[in-house]
Order: structure tokens, then sequence, then C-alpha cells
């Protein structure tokens, strides 16, 4: 349990948020959502004790141990794989650490047995003769294979890291858990274990994360960050999200009577806690919406892009055929063959892989940019494309500012152009900012203009998600849903996935499985898991 009293943190004149009084109890997972520069880091770093507020306190349970989520992927790079998941229980790894120290003196007395014996119990005690196994079992349910096990963090990729340290925050069995975006650089079958170990978790978690259905599958409850508060309600992100817009909706409908708005309020909340029972998501079995108040809905201060993609032509009935293609990684890692489909009209085609440079080479060789090892590909003549990279540095070496780039790839005038950084958010002086000095996520909504400007009818995606907060995200989201034209993509965004893909083509080593299913269905199938593990050479 973690108790906060009268919490207050601010930058100089900045305050982001005052008095902020809130429990957060065992049994639960609090998803802690925000705009960018709210304070969500902020707040956990608070709970933490990394960061001292200006006034309050935060209190535990007695005798209840916290574990956080470490951001330092360097840390222990001296330290093996397994050692920095069993150094994440502090207390267990100084009696093992003590009592092996005993056992290793030369000249073992007497009063080192007697101590030694009260060693032993409380190892015991603390679970520390299963440590290593059950350390090994968490590392491995992350991807993190036992042969790697012994190597020493330093050896590992920086993606690797990622595991491990998560792998370290969840060790144990924590009484109170933070995490922060926990599901970065994780693929999606390993995101799918961490939703299905938090499910079965029983003590108290805080999570930030930009994956709206991890956060739906996970969390009991929502902590916003808005309007300067700190305020918790029943429910998760969808809850959060769909609530916040009818309460907009209605804030701009000022003739709907305060009746009418609580007869609308209430049968959404009915319905919505009618679509958690069916659910198969983990909050299912939590009633998280037992305790909901339709005051505590409100509309939300967020900005939402204006991410509207238009076609100036509507395709023709030949998209993309795809004939036998083969790619090869630079070290020589066959990434896909045998890659032979035809693109239909309205598909929305997201393709997987187990190795994500097979999607990345995919869609390099059919925009023209990469020559593939073996095959073909020919585009209809009605066809006009869109091409969102994975990375996007090269288009950014520049002194430009915002607006000279964007001229760079579309006619009109400076209003013009300023019309289409504004759908982006970049309003004012910002349009005058260099792009070599953008964050990640500005980059990204002005490669999302850069888009726009084409009027393309074939979106073509790669991770379109990265780098882009909740708001931009959602606004990504429902823009592609009501697209008319085609959309190729790839994406570890589970529910951009589920809601945006009518047909799926995994790419393996040894050809496709090509399915007109939604994505819940295909990762469910065991027809499907057998010819997964039959392509990929693991039967």
């Amino acid at each position: 349990m973690i108790t906060i009293s009268n919490l207050a943190i601010q930058f100089g004149k900045r305050v982001l948020y005052k008095d902020v009084n809130m429990k957060f109890l065992p049994g639960n997972i609090y998803g802690v959502i925000g705009a960018n520069g709210a304070g969500k880091s902020t707040l956990l770093k608070a709970i933490s004790g990394e960061l001292e507020p200006n006034k309050g306190t935060v209190e535990f349970g007695a005798g209840e141990r916290l574990s956080v989520l470490s951001q330092d992927h360097f840390l222990y790079d001296q330290e093996t794989v397994l050692d920095t998941v069993l150094m994440g229980h502090t207390t267990m790894w100084k009696v093992m650490k003590e009592r092996e120290a005993l056992y290793a003196k030369a000249d073992f007395s007497d009063e080192d047995g007697i101590k030694v014996a009260e060693l032993e119990e409380k190892f015991s005690d603390l679970g520390g003769y299963t440590a290593e196994s059950d350390a090994a079992a968490l590392l491995s349910g992350l991807g993190i294979r036992e042969s790697k096990h012994a190597l020493l963090m330093k050896d590992l990729s920086g993606k690797e890291k990622v595991r491990v340290m998560l792998a370290k925050a969840l060790f144990g069995n924590p009484d109170n858990l933070l995490l922060d975006e926990p599901t970065n650089d994780l693929d999606l079958d390993t995101v799918q274990w961490l939703e299905q170990y938090l499910s079965e978790f029983e003590q108290t978690v805080l999570v930030v994360s930009h994956d709206r259905h991890f956060l739906d599958s996970v969390c009991t409850h929502t902590v916003d960050i808005d309007f300067g508060k700190v305020t918790m309600f029943a429910g998760n992100y969808s809850f959060w999200y769909e609530s916040s817009q009818l309460a907009l909706r209605q804030a701009q409908n000022q003739k709907a009577k305060a009746e009418e708005k609580k007869r609308e309020l209430e049968e959404f909340i009915r319905r919505f806690s009618a679509n958690v029972a069916k659910s198969k998501q983990t909050t299912s079995r939590k009633k998280m919406l037992e305790k909901l108040n339709i005051e505590e809905i409100r509309p939300s201060t967020r900005k939402y892009p204006g991410i509207i993609f238009q076609m100036d032509r509507e395709p023709g009935n030949q998209i993309l055929e795809v004939k036998d293609l083969r790619a090869v990684a630079e070290d020589g890692t066959l990434l896909f063959s045998n890659v032979s489909f035809t693109v239909e009209k309205g598909d929305k085609i997201v393709f997987l892989s187990h190795d994500p440079r097979a999607m990345t080479a995919l869609f390099e060789i059919i925009e023209g940019n990469r020559q593939p090892q073996g095959g073909t590909f020919k585009w209809g003549v009605t066809i006009t494309t869109a091409y969102l990279p994975l990375d996007n540095t090269a288009f950014f070496q520049s002194e430009k500012n915002l607006i000279e780039w964007l001229g760079q790839y579309g006619e009109g005038n400076e209003v013009f152009l300023k019309s289409y950084l504004g759908r982006m958010l970049f309003s004012g002086e910002e349009v005058l900012k260099r792009v070599n000095v953008l964050s990640g996520g500005e980059k990204m909504r002005c490669m999302i203009a850069r888009m726009q400007l084409r009027n393309a009818n074939c979106l073509i995606l790669d991770t379109p998600t990265n780098h882009l907060d909740l708001e931009s995200i959602q606004a990504f989201n429902n823009n592609a849903r009501s697209f008319k034209g085609n959309i190729l993509f790839s994406s570890h965004d589970h529910e951009f996935i589920e809601t945006v893909s009518n047909r799926i083509i995994e790419l393996t080593p040894r050809g496709t499985i090509d399915k007109l299913m939604e994505y819940d269905d295909y990762i469910s199938s065991d027809a499907v898991q057998e010819l997964r593990a039959k392509l990929y050479g693991q039967s």
C-alpha cells in the first residue's frame, strides 16, 4: 500500500500539482496518464524517493518492499544477467552475500556458525533457495535465453538489457511496484507475457505507458494528471478516453439539460461495464467500475493532433502484386523468402515477423529504396504511396526551420504549410524551430505532416506509433480506421493492429502466413501457432 499526503511538486515557478492525497491499494494496478510534461514520471520518482517533493509525504505499509523499473541500462554492466535480477530483491541479496562471505572464511568460528544459521533461516524465509530458478524463469518469460544468463550485462544488446531490468523489477514479488514505460522495446509476444504476469500480481502497481492495449489489459484504475491536479478514478484507459470525449461533447452542447446529461453518462457507464464483463481482458475479474462517480467525468485539456489522410484519387482494382520476394540482412540473416501476396482494394494489412528487420526490409523494397535478393513487385498504375519509415534520421540533418523543411515536400505558400504544421500542434514561433533540434515525437509529427501533403491512396507505415504520445497515437489510430484507401503497416501497438487491420501477413524465412482474421484471433489460434513454428524452423 502507498499513501500520498498533501504532495506538491513544482520546478521554479511552474507548479505541476499540489494537494495530492490518495491511497494505492494492494490488488490494484493504477495506470498514470497525462500529456507530455504533465508530470507522470515525476510522480513515480517522488514515490520512489528519487525526487524530493516540495511538500507532503509518501508512506508505505509496515515492512513493505518497493521495486522500481530502472531506466539506467548501464548501471549493472559488470554484473552477470542472473545476478542483476537477483539484486532486485535487495534484502535477500544482502543476506545471500553475507552468507557467502561467512562460508568463504578460512577461520570459520563457532560464532560464525551461529550467525550462518540465522542467515540460513532468513534466506529460506525470503525464498533464497528457489531464487535462481525463479529469476531464470522470469528471464525466459521475457525472452532472455538460458545461454545468456551467465553473461555480463555489458555483453547484451540494448533491447535485452531492457528485459533484464524489467525482470529485476518484477523479481521477488515486491509489495509495491513502479513501472515507467515497461513495454518499451518489447515485442508483442513478450508484452502479452507481461500482461498475463501482472494480471496475476496481487500487490500494488503504478504504471506509466503509451501502450493503450497494455493499460486496458492490466489497469483497474486510472490516475489522470490534468488541470494541475492528480485525479484517480475506477476504470482503464479506454474508459477514461471515451468518457472524457463524451464529457467534451456535452460541454460543447450547452443546450443539453442537466438531467439529460446525467442519463447519457449513466447509459454510457452501463454499456462500458457490460463490455468489460464480456471482455477477455484481465480487468474483467477486478470489478473496476464498482465505485465510479459520474461527477468525476469531465472533459480533458489534452490537445489531439489533426491527423487526416485524404486521397486525391480512388485506387483502381490493381493495388500491389508481390512474387517470390527474398531479403537478407547485412549480417547474412535470412529475413524472409518465398513471399508472394496480392493487395486487394480496401486491404489494411499488418505485417508481422519474429525479426522486426523483415518488415522494414519489405517496406524499403516496395518503396524502391532497397534491392531484394530475389523476386518482383508491381504497383497498380493508379496507386500513390505515402511512406513513414522506421528511421527518419536522414530527413532532419538540416538547418531548415519547420516551414522550410515541409515546403520541400509539397507546393503551397507559407500559410498553407502552417496549416499542416498547425494540425500537428506546431503553432506560433514553434514553426521557426530548426528541424535538427526536434525531439523524437516532434520529428514523427513532422513526418506525418509530410505524408498528409501527398494525398496518397496507399499508406506504408513502419511502426507508426514510435515516439508518439497517447494523444497522437489515439488520433493516428482513429484516422487509420476511417481511411478509405489501403494501409500496409507494422506495429508493436496491439490496439492499433486490432482496430486497423483486416488482414495479417507474417513474413518468415520459409514463406508467409496470410490470414483474413482479427489479430486477437490470430495470436490465440493453435493452428496458426503450429504453422508459425514450422515456418520458423522450430518444429
